[in-house]
């Protein structure tokens, strides 16, 4: 695994702790429709695609998904991407890989221009050579996250790759991409999550993920 050139990190979960902004956008969105939720209960929509957690979890006709997602975005383009914590260790994990000639790249399910906006206003995107995320009418993620590596190891022009994640979607879409991947528990996804997906290895916290290349 320390031999891979390339690195692909997912952003929520993985390299910032989004709780915050992702739980209030969403309760901002679902109180137009009436629909109070607890933060703490929805934790787990964070990662998973966004019109399809809407569409799953509330059972909203495509054009009610459309209006939720649009009220989602009015919270989070505002105040919700600031609503965030960059996790300790990760920009001295960042630092330290790239100082080592690592190629890192981002690879989220994330808006690509909400996800920049995030890692600028954090100070993280200087160790990133490429950014790959989703379109705003969600067309890169209907089928899973595959689409999302695949076109991060085409900007980064690398298949010598590992994805580092929290959730099911970043392993999942590794293995349909064919590179190993790195399933973390800092996050939001447990070990059986990571394991029954396939990760490759699992680490339990930044110091954790820090020591597979220190190895």
């Amino acid at each position: 695994m320390k031999d891979k050139q390339v690195i692909l990190f997912d952003l929520d979960g993985t390299l910032t702790d989004p709780k915050e902004g992702i739980t209030k956008s969403y309760q901002y969105a679902l109180s137009a429709f009436g629909i109070e939720e607890n933060p703490d209960d929805m934790v787990r929509f964070i990662g998973p695609p966004l019109r399809e957690t809407i569409s799953r979890h509330y059972g909203f006709s495509p054009a009610d998904t459309e209006k939720a997602v649009a009220k989602f975005r009015e919270y989070f383009s505002k105040t919700g991407f600031l609503q965030n914590i960059v996790y300790p260790g990760v920009p001295e994990l960042l630092q330290t890989l790239c100082e080592s000639g690592k190629t890192l790249a981002v690879a989220t399910n994330k808006v690509a221009v909400y996800t920049r906006r995030i890692l600028e206003h954090f100070g993280l995107a200087r160790y990133f050579a490429f950014v790959s995320g989703d379109e705003m009418d969600g067309s890169l993620t209907v089928n899973g996250k595959r689409e999302i590596i695949r076109i991060a190891l085409e900007g980064v022009g690398s298949t010598d790759a590992v994805m580092v994640g929290d959730r099911k979607h970043d392993v999942i879409g590794a293995r349909e991409m064919e590179i190993d991947s790195i399933g973390v528990l800092y996050g939001y996804g447990s070990r059986e999550e990571l394991t029954g997906a396939g990760a490759t290895v699992i680490a339990e916290s930044v110091e954790a993920l820090s020591r597979i290349w220190k190895g």
